[in-house]
């Protein structure tokens, strides 16, 4: 087969990162308001219930394993291997790593599917332990698995579309499908929910949210079907074909084994709060979700971004040698993620209240959930700037192909975070039956305490509601133990040379933090209860807070010199 590198032009002019990033953001900002739109509609449709709870355990199971295949380990060794062939040799040589990647990962993924509905009560069994309680729980958990499970499948492929698009520099599009699964769901939440009403249905559970894992099922099956055009239009869509033997497919799936661990670390841990949030206080799975959604956004929007822009970006100065280039866009990659994960981190603790009780707490939705909802939000903020650095430095390291360094630190933060769970989780249990702490407030009464004094070690922590805000703050403590690993592995290694003016860009960071915050607490000082005042009342006063602050934020990094050019990598 010819190795005649490619022609110069053929990949045209590469735009800078921070054009790609935004590229990126923009579509992915689109994706993330639908996303948000939808669980309004699911919170107002739904409410919060053991029906909920069951929907997002069979959601957060596929989705992990998409991030885990896909999204994950998948992309992480495909793109480097991908963007080195690109760099070096014939396109055919390209296309045939595409269409043998894409024949090997279907194969290992149709096997996946088939044994996860199969298997469906186990896996049910296994990471929701607490709707063995239920039986019309469990049912309606081991169903709505069945119909997600082939979720997987599709957007792993799409997964793999996506990776051979950013190689070429096209962000857009790959960012912009996720919105066609939130449009599946809201349309089916809208229109199919009513339709299942009419069927005779056990009045036990609310078996109508089976429209939503029709709309997973449909949502992973469009996105796929519009990433092809795409692909043709590169000339890199061809029959799928088996491809184990393949030296490339070889090359990918020996980088993806460590990635398996490494690079969604913090997607076991979610999964790990999910099996121990099934033993809770009934809601907190869906509060966790949708917790877990107010984070995306940034994390979404910004971390996510930064690091699928560049990682082709640092696999090309790894190829090429170029040390210094290798350096300076990483550099840029941290100031960035700095300048927005900061500010969001304290936006949203701050204001999680009113942030929940504003988009969520309509129809089935009540106050208290806006609370029990606002301390998930709370505690898994906390660590946000840790999950978008790490998002960036990740890249530094499968650039190289070095994917089994991450392992290290992945196991350190899993076993971190296990151990912090069942801590704080003890801690606030013993303050909250000793009245130190009581979120749930009316519902954490004498009889509730004493109830969970008594109880089995498996029921102890189901009467008391707000003890899955330890599962946010040991996310958030165990995803800093895993970026402190990471940075320090990272420095050892001397391929990233730190660049001048971090002291600078600190203080310019903390200083506009600091009057953010001050505007903020003025803004909740003047302001309602959040989850006492009308609709229209809340939208008011928090655009109002949110607009100050962010206004405030930009005004005093301009004040401390921040200048457009300074955005732009060097």
């Amino acid at each position: 087969m010819s190795q005649t590198p490619l022609p110069a032009a053929h990949g045209t002019k590469r735009p800078s990162m921070l054009r790609s990033v935004l590229s990126f953001s923009s579509m992915t900002l689109v994706s993330r308001v639908f996303g948000l739109v939808r669980d309004m509609i699911i919170s107002r449709v739904f409410g919060v219930s053991a029906a909920t709870d069951a929907f997002w355990v069979a959601f957060r199971i596929p989705n992990f394993m998409r991030r885990l295949f896909a999204e994950g380990s998948f992309t992480t060794a495909f793109v480097p291997v991908f963007t080195e062939i690109k760099e070096k040799r014939s396109h055919a040589d390209l296309k045939e790593l595409v269409a043998r990647t894409a024949g090997s990962l279907a194969g290992v993924l149709v096997l996946i599917v088939g044994l996860g509905m199969v298997f469906a009560p186990q896996v049910a069994t296994v990471f929701s332990p607490g709707a063995l309680e239920s039986p019309e729980k469990f049912d309606l958990t081991v169903h709505l698995l069945r119909l997600t499970f082939p979720f997987i499948l599709f957007v792993s492929l799409t997964a793999l579309a996506g990776g051979a698009l950013n190689s070429f520099h096209r962000f857009a599009m790959p960012a912009l499908v996720p919105v066609l699964l939130n449009l599946s769901m809201i349309a089916c939440a809208l229109w199919l929910t009513p339709a299942l009403g009419s069927r005779p249905l056990p009045p036990q559970i609310d078996w109508r949210i089976e429209s939503l894992g029709w709309a997973i099922l449909i949502g992973g099956i469009i996105q796929l079907l519009c990433l092809l055009p795409d692909m043709a239009r590169l000339d890199l869509l061809s029959l799928p074909r088996m491809g184990f033997r393949h030296p490339d497919v070889r090359k990918v799936m020996k980088l993806m084994v460590p990635t398996l661990f490494g690079s969604s670390i913090a997607q076991v841990n979610l999964l790990l709060d999910t099996v121990i949030a099934s033993l809770l206080f009934v809601g907190s799975q869906s509060w966790l979700s949708q917790a877990d959604r107010f984070l995306e956004l940034p994390l979404g929007v910004f971390g996510i971004a930064l690091g699928t822009v560049i990682l082709p970006t640092l696999a090309r100065h790894h190829v090429n040698t170029d040390r210094d280039g290798f350096s300076k866009s990483l550099d840029w990659g941290l100031r960035t993620t700095l300048m927005i994960a900061v500010p969001a981190m304290l936006g949203l603790m701050f204001l999680s209240v009113p942030l929940v009780a504003t988009l969520f707490q309509y129809g089935h939705y009540q106050p208290f959930d806006s609370r029990m909802a606002a301390l998930s939000v709370f505690g898994l903020s906390f660590g946000l700037p840790a999950f978008a650095l790490v998002k960036v430095v990740l890249p530094a390291f499968y650039a190289r192909q070095d994917t089994k360094t991450p392992v290290k630190a992945g196991i350190a933060s899993l076993i971190a975070n296990m151990f912090l769970n069942f801590l704080f989780l003890g801690a606030l249990w013993f303050a909250a039956t000793h009245r130190w702490w009581a979120p749930g407030g009316e519902l954490a009464t004498d009889a509730a305490i004493a109830a969970s004094r008594s109880a089995s070690l498996a029921t102890m922590f189901a009467t008391i509601p707000g003890l899955h805000f330890a599962l946010g703050m040991a996310s958030a403590a165990a995803s800093y133990l895993n970026l402190a690993l990471l940075w320090h592995w990272l420095r050892k290694t001397g391929v990233y040379q730190r660049q001048p003016g971090w002291l600078r860009f600190g203080a310019r960071l903390l200083v506009a933090c600091m009057a953010m915050v001050a505007v903020i607490l003025l803004g909740l000082h003047w302001g309602p209860d959040f989850t006492a005042v009308p609709a229209w009342h809340r939208v008011v006063w928090l655009g109002g807070i949110v607009l100050a602050g962010v206004a405030t934020y930009a005004l005093a990094m301009l004040a401390m010199g921040l200048r457009p050019r300074d955005l732009r990598e060097h």
